[in-house]
């Protein structure tokens, strides 16, 4: 019984409603009178016409105010408010027209106990229809109670979605223009978002349409709404909507990059075409975080041919895989699988393809496991990047990029040692030759390269936790990988030779705020002393071996603006070419020999601030 009236049409539980309340208000109006009377009242032809007619003024009502847009399952304390508005006007209105019309004197308290008894039964109905279907609302229906962040065209385009959706279903506007709040739009309440906390145990997701808006802008709404333990979901911008037209497949959920108040600055394309277009260029680490998304972007900037130099074969073939997908002339994709410390290879491959850009992104990068492996972090980084750049000059390459790190300023750890010492190659290279352009960019994390924090944190939110946070004061740069590039390959064509360019990455990020505000966004609660009901816990486990808590992005102070105000170029000291060839020969041979307490001593007194923030930890030193 019960499931086929759930199984009624819409239109048709409507017309049900409508005659139950119809018949609730003829017999409210009778009980009122004979309350008032102290009998059972049969009132005379004139006052039962009141009666009898009432309907036509209550359901009108009633409808104003939304009693039959709301749906039963979704019951809540805003909906029994409306049934209040709407009861109150229409015993108010049915009094008033009672007292005009009837030729017999009605009492008042009839107004009173009409407004009464018609609260608690037409209330009380729907409480209670709630109450009887509760079970069979639960039985095979995963509907999430949704508001929607965004009165205007997409928010709505989105309810008619919605409305037709077995996932969400629409219970009402958020909005923040105060013309709209108190309003209805397609039979939805418009609140603010203060009213959010009034609803919380009703409302299950906040999906947010607001595509035409700002980034600083759609940053400001998720952090009011980053109150509540609510699952958030965002549409994209109006770009990437097909014709502007909004579809449920168009919400996805909130990402680390909506979190980060960036201002975006639009690419100078001249500066992007500058050493790509019509040229060969090369990438080292191709199949990397970098250098993938390098590739991505050089291969729709047309050059003449594409060198992918990778040493790891499945990287390599998966992005060669992806580019040769999408361009039109995948024959100038060149897979070359080797290593950066084969100068022979290099050469050849250099020869070959006569060169004319390099973009040097491969490098040993995660600080831990270099701390646990030192000797291979030199030679990549440091001896890898020499190779490079002395084939690069022998070949007359035109352009030299490196990719280098935040880390490389007052280092705490090896990694951050030899991305400096390879900084300093290149700015001593250049400095005795003026074929080969050297350019360095230095900049923080990217967001979604492989192991960053953010993909750790979402993994873990999905297995239920802990999250796992080094200590609860650190704090990180962090930028989109696209945007870093973009800017990296910009960097390169304003290099006139030895430059270092560094990022403007924003505003520094607390990883423990960040944690928080990634569990909350997922609908989930904090787990803690505070809230031992909580969903997710956060554990502390300690910097790891060459962690610092803060990064930072200058060594000196002398850094001057360029065109891009998203990129500064730094002043940084540096030592002649003679002096470094004789201390990297020093450093080559204590390498080779595994004489890591001399590999430090060097790094030392080569790297200025260098300060260890652990004790040599390679997994080969013999303690």
């Amino acid at each position: 019984m019960l499931k086929n009236i759930l199984d009624l049409s819409r239109f048709n539980k409507k017309l049900i409603m409508l005659l139950i309340d119809s018949i609730t208000v003829v017999i409210v109006l009778l009980l009122s009178f004979s309350t008032r009377m102290g009998y059972w009242y049969i009132p005379e032809q004139d006052v039962m016409f009141l009666i009898i007619s009432s309907p036509f003024l209550a359901l009108p009502i009633f409808t104003y105010f939304g009693l039959y847009k709301a749906v039963i399952r979704y019951i809540n304390f805003i909906v029994l408010l409306d049934v209040l508005k709407a009861v109150l006007l229409y015993s108010l209105i049915w009094g008033m027209f009672g007292f005009l019309t009837a030729p017999q004197e009605i009492p008042r308290s009839i107004i009173f106990i009409n407004c009464a008894f018609s609260i608690l039964s037409i209330g009380g109905l729907r409480v209670f229809a709630y109450f009887l279907f509760k079970n069979s609302f639960s039985q095979g229906n995963n509907q999430k109670n949704s508001l929607i962040y965004g009165a205007g065209e997409a928010g709505i385009q989105l309810v008619s979605v919605l409305e037709h959706s077995s996932s969400s279903f629409p219970i009402g506007f958020i909005d923040d223009s105060k013309e709209l709040q108190g309003r209805k739009i397609k039979g939805l309440n418009v609140y603010s978002v203060d009213e959010i906390a009034n609803m919380i145990h009703d409302v299950d997701e906040i999906l947010i349409a607001m595509p035409s808006i700002s980034k600083l802008k759609k940053l400001s709404i998720i952090n009011k709404i980053d109150l509540y333990p609510l699952k958030v979901k965002v549409l994209p911008g109006m770009e990437e909507l097909v014709n502007g037209k909004v579809e449920l497949s168009d919400l996805r959920e909130i990402s680390i990059n909506d979190l980060l108040w960036r201002d975006i600055v639009e690419p100078n394309k001249n500066l992007l075409s500058k050493n790509i277009t019509n040229k060969t260029v090369l990438v080292s680490g191709a199949g990397g975080s970098i250098g993938s998304e390098l590739c991505r972007q050089i291969i729709l900037l047309n050059p003449k041919v594409l060198i992918l130099y990778e040493i790891s074969e499945l990287a390599l073939y998966n992005i060669q895989k992806e580019l040769s997908s999408v361009n039109t002339l995948p024959k100038n994709i060149y897979p070359i699988l080797g290593s950066v410390n084969d100068k022979n290879r290099m050469t050849r491959v250099f020869q070959k393809f006569n060169v004319d850009t390099v973009y040097h992104a491969a490098a040993y990068k995660h600080v831990p496991m270099v701390e646990l492996n030192t000797t291979e972090g030199v030679n990549n980084n440091i001896f890898g990047t020499l190779n490079c750049a002395l084939v690069a000059m022998e070949q007359s390459v035109e352009t030299f990029v490196l990719i280098s790190s935040d880390k490389a300023v007052r280092p705490s750890n090896t990694m951050g040692a030899t991305k400096r010492i390879a900084e300093l190659i290149l700015q001593s290279l250049s400095a005795k030759q003026e074929i080969t352009k050297f350019t360095i960019v230095r900049f923080g994390n990217v967001l979604g390269s492989s192991g960053s924090v953010i993909p750790l944190f979402k993994q873990q939110i999905k297995d239920g936790g802990p999250l796992t946070v080094t200590d609860q004061k650190v704090v990180r740069y962090f930028m989109t990988i696209k945007e870093a590039v973009e800017l990296v390959i910009q960097s390169g064509a304003m290099g006139l030779g030895g430059d270092v360019f560094v990022l403007n990455m924003g505003n520094p990020v607390k990883i423990d705020d960040l944690a928080r505000k990634m569990v909350r966004l997922s609908g989930l609660q904090i787990k803690d002393s505070s809230n031992p009901g909580g969903d997710i816990e956060i554990k502390y486990t300690g910097l790891r071996p060459g962690e610092k808590l803060f990064e930072e992005l200058l060594i000196g102070d002398n850094v001057s603006d360029t065109e891009n105000p998203l990129i500064m170029r730094a002043k940084e000291d540096m030592l002649t070419w003679d002096e470094l060839k004789l201390i990297l020969e020093d450093l080559k041979l204590s390498s080779k020999d595994f004489n890591y307490k001399e590999i430090r001593s060097i790094l030392i007194r080569v790297v200025p601030g260098f300060k260890p923030q652990s004790p040599i930890v390679d997994i080969l030193h013999k303690n």
